[in-house]
């Protein structure tokens, strides 16, 4: 009789044991799941930071390049009169 007893208390015991093992473990993966799920957030906000920071930097470039396309016309242009007044002088020189 003691050893049956004995033996359901073993069992009783190991099946306790084992719940409370298994809960750690589910309880351990949430919080590991917890942290993979905070950083991969964090890892996108830190990327989302840096195509904002790329967009501005890029409207940025785009508009120094626009001025520096008008200074190029307005180069041209001057180089163009310049180049009418040179031939001018050769003609009446000639």
């Amino acid at each position: 009789m003691e050893s049956i007893t004995l033996g359901a208390i073993a069992t009783v015991c190991s099946i306790a044991f084992g719940f409370i093992g298994y809960q750690r473990g589910v309880k351990k993966q949430c919080e590991d799941e917890g942290l993979q799920n905070g950083e991969l957030k964090a890892n996108i906000s830190y990327i989302r930071a840096g195509v904002d920071d790329i967009k501005i930097d890029l409207k940025a470039q785009e508009h120094r390049v626009g001025e520096l396309a008008e200074r190029v016309i307005r180069v041209e242009e001057s180089s163009k009169q310049a180049h009418k007044r040179i031939d001018e002088i050769r003609g009446d020189c000639h």
